[in-house]
């Protein structure tokens, strides 16, 4: 249900890692409680970020929400396409939703995040 090759979090975001870099996204779960998104707002190209730092804010038709970063790192690409048709992040929120991407400032950061069975099993606990 959850790509394997992503590493989440409890706030419901996603990144996918690739040697120095990591696309960063919100999870299935996240865009079904929004519901349909209608606006994005994606931080600037260079901008440090902190793992748990607000990047941006996701509104949809039931509310708007911050945007938190799974990693600690420098936003190195935005998503021009998504925020000019920000419904991707509801059709393909793995793919063509992703938001930006960033210069991991540790890569070995990243096993402190939820492999995709343990997402998984957060999702559960959470919907109980």
């Amino acid at each position: 249900m959850y790509p394997e090759d992503l590493r989440y979090t409890k706030d419901h975001e996603w990144v996918r890692p690739a040697g120095e870099r990591g696309a960063v996204g919100i999870t299935d779960y996240a865009q079904k409680q929004l519901g349909d998104v209608v606006f994005l707002e994606l931080p600037e190209l260079g901008r440090r970020l902190e793992a748990g730092e607000n990047f941006g804010t996701v509104e949809s038709v039931k509310a708007v929400s911050e945007l938190l970063s799974p990693v600690a790192g420098e936003v190195t690409e935005t998503n021009a396409a998504l925020v000019k048709a920000p419904e991707a992040v509801n059709t393909d929120p793995y793919g063509a939703g992703w938001m930006i991407v960033v210069k991991l400032a540790d890569p070995a950061s990243l096993t402190s995040l939820m492999d995709a069975t343990a997402y998984q099993a957060f999702v559960e606990s959470e919907s109980k």
